[in-house]
């Protein structure tokens, strides 16, 4: 099959790619960077470079593909992160029906079945939105949930004040996945038929917070390691003290605000995933300790 891979050489989209060519399909991968297309060639992809954002250079690439993988790369220094989320969202569309993809498997969110009150998620469901609309297009969301990689954000906080935290306590569910599990299911769907627009949840372990920092504290020698549950003012002030951009900040403080109340998992539990992944969040704990000790 000739196959279409947006989201670079990412966590997702690499290995991705490695398995979609061992199985012996035509690979292209869409990336923002030329400096990235000597190492997309050297997997055995072909690299388009380009704008997610340019709908006329995504129909070309996507003329002629048999089925398109789509995600919206992330992006946290825009001033407006969901105009930025919906740009690329009707960015894929325009070109998906120029192009005549007839398939199409689209990277989603745990959440994303939620209008607002999620954060970054909102964009995640406008792009849901997009798609569904386009006649004659199957289209697979898979919506992940909390990326296992996402506590290496937490690394300065632990170096520099000894705890882990966020403005959600402790005890808090956490959905999680790995995102070499991400791109298990995705090269499932890429090569298995499929028709109209459906939903599949991701999953590869569960836990919660206060769990997480006590396994990574111990995989780092800092047993005890606690986690410590912010207001969302300070989860906000904190963010910002970082660096991160005021809109930025507001939407994952928001975020944080939704696994709180436990809104983003209803419709999950709802349609549990047959199986999970791989990976779990002890096996995740080795991975953790090496880069923090690096």
């Amino acid at each position: 099959m000739k196959i279409v891979l947006t989201g670079s050489l990412g966590n997702i989209s690499k290995p991705l790619a490695i398995q979609l060519i061992a199985a012996r399909n035509q690979v292209t991968i869409v990336s923002s960077q030329a400096a990235k297309a000597a190492a997309i060639e050297a997997i055995g992809a072909a690299a388009a470079i380009g704008s997610v954002e340019d709908a006329a250079f995504l129909t070309g690439v996507f003329t002629g593909a048999d089925v398109v993988y789509t995600m919206i790369p992330p992006n946290f220094g825009v001033p407006d992160l969901r105009a930025y989320m919906g740009r690329v969202g009707n960015s894929y569309a325009t070109a998906i029906k120029n192009a005549g993809i007839t398939r199409v498997v689209n990277l989603s969110s745990i959440g994303a079945h939620l209008s607002e009150g999620t954060g970054p998620i909102k964009g995640v469901h406008d792009t849901e939105l997009l798609l569904n609309q386009l006649p004659g297009v199957a289209v697979k969301h898979l919506r992940a949930p909390f990326f296992f990689t996402n506590f290496f954000n937490d690394i300065p906080m632990i170096k520099h004040q000894g705890i882990m935290g966020a403005n959600y306590p402790a005890a808090t569910r956490l959905v999680m996945v790995h995102p070499e599990d991400i791109a298990a299911a995705v090269a499932e769907e890429i090569q298995l038929p499929f028709n109209g627009k459906t939903v599949r949840y991701l999953a590869s372990d569960e836990s919660t917070p206060g769990e997480a920092a006590k396994l990574l504290g111990n995989a780092i020698g800092k047993p005890g390691l606690p986690w410590v549950t912010f207001t969302d003012e300070q989860a906000l002030n904190g963010m910002l003290q970082a660096g991160i951009p005021q809109e930025m900040a507001e939407n994952f403080t928001e975020m944080g605000t939704a696994l709180r109340a436990g809104k983003l998992w209803e419709d999950f539990d709802n349609h549990q995933p047959a199986s999970r992944g791989k990976w779990r969040l002890a096996d995740f704990a080795t991975v953790f300790a090496a880069a923090y000790n690096n």
